[in-house]
């Protein structure tokens, strides 16, 4: 399958700020906007994007109403959403797309926003799984830098280190996931992601290891840990054990989905709840390659 990437930006283009979930602060947006026109950007924001419908920032319509503005835009290169939380999903099925088919843009962010991600790459486009307002100020210097290079077209290889639990090979294909919740939560829906012969990302924040055991468990029972032809785990930040322990790292939880599998698997990756969450382009096509020295993710 060919998915198809949105145009890159040029200099002076302009970025649409919406919040089509949780609630955000103003200092938050500020500091993204003073990023982007630190790279030669401009920003839009949506009406309500420092609104608070409770734990929102705005009602469902509201929310639906900004982030269809932000699809139709007619001038605005991207969309990067401020922050996740929880929400959209309530708005995903109110969405019309048919401007976005037409000229596609780029949808920029992570955690709950990876709803987004599964639409986007149902209709066939590639979108950014990278950081958003509400963290920029405390990212890393290589977490901005990989989005802003995305964002103008220059993909660059990962490099890293190894990491003791990983498991060694070479596989390509469509890069996929992000946070687990949310795929979890996908399974069922029409834009659930297509696993046959993917490279499949995953992250997640705040779980029990008990919750990360039974996702797997579905993805498996999915069919999905048979299909994909690689694993790429990013943080697994603030993990809870039961009083009673689980019994295993998260490593070994992860691994013992596998053991008749022989994949390559890279733990540690620089992507997700983490300071240093490096962007990255779900829908491409990537070869991943894990060995003895160091793991190596290489746009195709």
């Amino acid at each position: 399958m060919n998915i198809i990437p949105p145009p890159s930006l040029q200099s002076n283009d302009l970025v649409y700020l919406c919040a089509p979930a949780k609630a955000i602060e103003e200092k938050f947006v500020v500091a993204a906007e003073n990023w982007l026109h630190s790279i030669g950007l401009r920003s839009t924001r949506s009406k309500n994007l420092t609104n608070r419908h409770h734990y929102f920032s705005g009602t469902e319509l509201e929310r639906m109403v900004d982030l269809q503005e932000g699809i139709n835009h007619p001038e605005a290169s991207a969309i990067w959403c401020v922050r996740g939380g929880y929400g959209t999903i309530q708005i995903l099925d109110g969405l019309q797309w048919a401007q976005f088919i037409r000229e596609p843009k780029w949808i920029i962010g992570f955690s709950d926003i990876c709803v987004l991600h599964h639409k986007i790459q149902h209709l066939g486009f590639q979108s950014i799984h990278g950081t958003m307002a509400l963290n920029i100020e405390k990212n890393s210097a290589e977490a901005k830098s990989k989005l802003a290079e995305l964002l103008f077209g220059v993909k660059k290889r990962f490099e890293l280190p190894t990491h003791l639990d990983n498991k060694h090979g070479e596989a390509s294909g469509i890069l996929i996931g992000g946070n687990l919740s949310i795929l979890y939560s996908m399974l069922s829906s029409p834009e659930v992601y297509d696993f046959r012969d993917a490279i499949l990302f995953i992250e997640d924040l705040a779980e029990h290891l008990y919750h990360i055991d039974r996702m797997l468990h579905a993805l498996r029972r999915k069919g999905a840990l048979e299909q994909i032809k690689g694993l790429i785990i990013g943080g697994m930040t603030d993990l809870e054990d039961t009083d009673v322990p689980f019994g295993k790292s998260i490593e070994a939880l992860i691994l013992s989905h596998f053991i008749y599998r022989k994949i390559p698997i890279s733990f540690g990756f620089p992507a997700g709840h983490i300071e240093d969450n490096q962007a990255l382009i779900l829908g491409a096509r990537v070869c991943l390659e894990v060995n003895a020295e160091k793991t190596y993710l290489t746009y195709l």
